[in-house]
């Protein structure tokens, strides 16, 4: 099986971003910037190719990569993240472990503060554990994703109308597809800390961003898990914001999901 690199970037320098990323096999890399381009950039293990565009969006992005993955196993992978050398063993690696899995959500190391996942185990992702990965973590038979229909939402994301969560819904819409997603202890990948593209605090559009989104991933479950969401995390989100407007305003978002 080849592995091949879905890469989302902005307003990057195509050949000098492969080099940083430690990119040496097949990939797809999709930079948004102010024009339309296309270039190949041969690498050890394969070829890199370049798609640059001026539509934003990282849900696009991703969707635009996919269609052009050719590879047996993609891997979605950010401008902010250095793959180890040995990256492409590694996830044949856990393949070959789980031949059964469609999907194989990998480490890959970040800053504690950020770090929303770490695997120390091999197990199965349900409906009870899909939330905390982000796409970076994410590797998938390109087949199945091909006939489960599956693609990234464009309504959430960095550039898009709605702040973040579309590592979520995607997660989510290939469980409903059927497809067996696994957690596997190899690490592929470090991120290199930078500002957020999507983070500016804990403000209003946030909370409305967010009620939106769990209309989608939660339906009729919403409005009760909006309000466990914010009294978990009360400490530290409602500092300026206080707990019962944060929640109207996620009321407010779940209102304006069901428009959408």
């Amino acid at each position: 099986m080849k592995i091949e690199v879905l890469a989302s970037a902005v307003e990057q320098n195509p050949a000098e971003l492969v080099a940083k990323m430690n990119i040496h096999t097949d990939a797809v890399l999709v930079n948004q910037c102010d024009r339309y381009d296309y270039t190949q950039i041969p690498v050890s293990d394969g070829t890199v190719k370049c798609f640059s565009m001026p539509e934003r969006g990282v849900g696009l992005s991703r969707n635009t990569a996919l269609l052009h993955a050719k590879g047996d196993i993609c891997l979605f992978s950010d401008e902010d993240i250095v793959l180890t050398d040995d990256y492409e063993k590694e996830i044949l690696r856990a393949y070959q472990e789980l031949p059964d899995a469609d999907m194989i959500l990998v480490n890959v190391k970040v800053a504690p503060t950020r770090r929303t996942y770490w695997n120390e185990d091999v197990h199965r992702v349900s409906y009870r554990n899909y939330g905390r990965y982000p796409a970076y973590s994410i590797t998938a038979k390109r087949d199945a994703l091909r006939r489960a229909n599956v693609y990234y939402s464009v309504l959430f994301g960095g550039g898009a109308k709605y702040s973040n969560g579309e590592d979520s819904l995607f997660l989510r819409d290939c469980l409903k597809a059927g497809l067996k997603i696994y957690a596997h202890t190899v690490c592929i990948g470090e991120e290199i800390e930078r500002e957020s593209t999507w983070f500016s605090g804990y403000h209003e559009k946030f909370f409305r961003d967010r009620g939106v989104l769990y209309h989608f991933l939660y339906g009729k479950m919403a409005f009760l898990l909006s309000f466990r969401f914010l009294w978990v995390h009360r400490q530290q989100m409602c500092r300026e914001i206080p707990l019962q407007k944060a929640f109207a305003l996620m009321r407010a978002g779940i209102r304006e999901g069901k428009g959408q």
